[in-house]
């Protein structure tokens, strides 16, 4: 079920919260939160009922291994030995199961291919949000041994993992940030600003996914089914709009999840702040997937030595960290090559900055955006040659081509640049294609975020007519396609 599916817009999420706050107005709070974890199981399974068993056993599993890591004393006594013992086998568990199903396929592939061996490969369907739920209980039982978690029951618990808005893909979040509001009698009734903003929140990350990002996704969809023979500005179109598209996508559903958590009156962490007005690698993981750039510093970074052993050790673990970065978004090395990438920016940018030169803003921008833009081709492509064809056309080895349309106009070019038409130029909207993506873009950098826009949302008729617009559409764009598209981040 997606958040942009008519179901779950019209009864899903509307029962759900409906009958969550009806039971809180009873005071029944204990079955309040026995609702939210039926309905997010609900949620999840409606994908596929078979895999409620693997989330349901997960969730048990890990929960009784953080009551056992609590009650072994403390890190400092005798108990300590076998504290680390139960927090090993937890994270191997977890670690097994998350390989099991999102990397066995890869391996199997790897090893035929390089051992020249025939293995039959499984052709696993990857759970939904295994790679989220997954990293959150590894976060839960790291902090259980430091002693940072306390125990508040299995129901907390559960509700905790399952918490339907954030299952499939994030935020990421620690049992610390959303333990006190499990509790707090404040937060469970009914809050008619939390409500209102929830909504308004709701409405813009689907206004963002199905008309910004779907509109994107169409022209880079196109450019990469060409990718071989893109020229100039079909391979800039090709790649402005995939990252243009991924950032509408995954901003979205950041959106909508922070939205509907709200209309249940609890805040989820911000994980999304505009990353396309970075000025450095360092500062684009700042605000891109937030809640994983953290769990990626806290548990692999800084326990592998951080910056704490010195400049070599420090660009090692910046290098392994990336490339864990890119194995969790995919099993394929496309993805591992594209947190290399990464990694080597970081490492690059360290570099720098012992330089101590400082870069005009301008210019350390448009390095930046370009290396993120650049390095997304290799995140979106199927193969490597779908990737390298399009980085081609950006660095005009396919040719300075033009559309055909253009050459009325551009007529006194016709001797220096061939004009022809490609997938861009067939489709007769070159330059409302252009302008939209130019527009798009400008609206990353300098529009006021989502972040912003709820932290200043005042209820009143002119944001419930804002409100009301976007949904409506939303709506329209959404019965007018038969499917609803997936999320980009539901697939890892």
């Amino acid at each position: 079920m997606l958040f942009n599916s008519p179901l779950f817009l019209f009864l899903f999420l509307p029962s759900a919260v409906a009958v969550y706050l009806l039971l809180n107005c009873r005071g029944w709070f204990l079955l309040s939160k026995m609702w939210v974890v039926s309905a997010s199981l609900l949620f999840y399974g409606y994908a596929n009922v078979k895999y409620l068993p693997l989330i349901s056993g997960s969730i048990l599993f890990n929960y009784l291994v953080g009551i056992s890591i609590g009650r072994c004393g403390t890190r400092n006594d005798i108990a300590g030995s076998r504290r680390k013992g139960i927090l090993a086998l937890g994270i191997v568990v977890n670690l097994v199961l998350l390989g099991y199903f999102k990397y066995t396929d890869f391996f199997l592939t790897n090893i035929n291919n390089i051992l020249n061996l025939h293995f039959s490969v499984l052709r696993i369907a990857l759970p939904l949000g295994i790679s989220f739920f997954t990293f959150t209980q590894v976060a839960y039982l790291i902090d259980a041994y430091k002693e940072s978690t306390a125990e508040s029951g299995f129901l907390n618990y559960a509700l905790f993992v399952s918490f339907f808005p954030r299952l499939l893909a994030g935020p990421i979040m620690r049992y610390k940030e959303m333990s006190p509001q499990l509790g707090a009698v404040a937060d469970k009734t009914v809050n008619y600003r939390n409500l209102a903003t929830g909504i308004f929140l709701f409405s813009i990350g689907l206004f963002k996914k199905v008309v910004l990002a779907r509109t994107c996704g169409d022209w880079a969809n196109n450019g990469f089914e060409h990718a071989q023979v893109l020229t100039f500005i079909e391979a800039w179109v090709t790649s402005l709009s995939y990252s243009l598209e991924l950032y509408f996508d995954f901003s979205g559903y950041t959106d909508m999840a922070l939205g509907a958590a709200l209309m249940f009156n609890f805040k989820l962490p911000v994980n999304f702040n505009s990353p396309y007005r970075a000025i450095n690698i360092q500062d684009f993981w700042s605000r891109w997937h937030m809640t994983l750039s953290r769990f990626l510093r806290d548990y692999i970074y800084i326990p592998l030595g951080g910056n704490r052993y010195g400049d070599y050790k420090r660009y090692q673990s910046l290098l392994i960290t990336f490339l864990v970065c890119g194995l969790w978004h995919g099993a394929g090395w496309l993805f591992i090559f594209w947190g290399f990438l990464h990694g080597v920016a970081m490492v690059v940018y360290h570099l720098w900055r012992k330089l101590n030169v400082r870069m005009n803003t301008f210019l350390a921008w448009i390095l930046t955006f370009n290396f993120v833009n650049a390095s997304w081709l290799f995140f979106r492509a199927k193969d490597w040659s779908d990737a390298v064809g399009v980085l081609k056309g950006m660095v005009g080895i396919n040719g300075i081509k033009l559309p055909l349309s253009w050459s009325a106009d551009l007529g006194f070019l016709s001797g220096r640049i061939a004009f022809t038409d490609g997938w861009l130029g067939a489709t007769q909207r070159t330059w409302e294609i252009i302008f939209i993506i130019a527009g798009f873009l400008l609206l990353t950098l300098f529009g006021r975020n989502s972040n912003q826009t709820a932290e200043h949302f005042r209820p009143g008729w002119v944001a419930g007519l804002f409100t009301v617009s976007l949904l409506f559409v939303a709506f329209v764009c959404i019965f007018a396609t038969d499917i609803p598209s997936k999320f980009i981040y539901v697939n890892f």
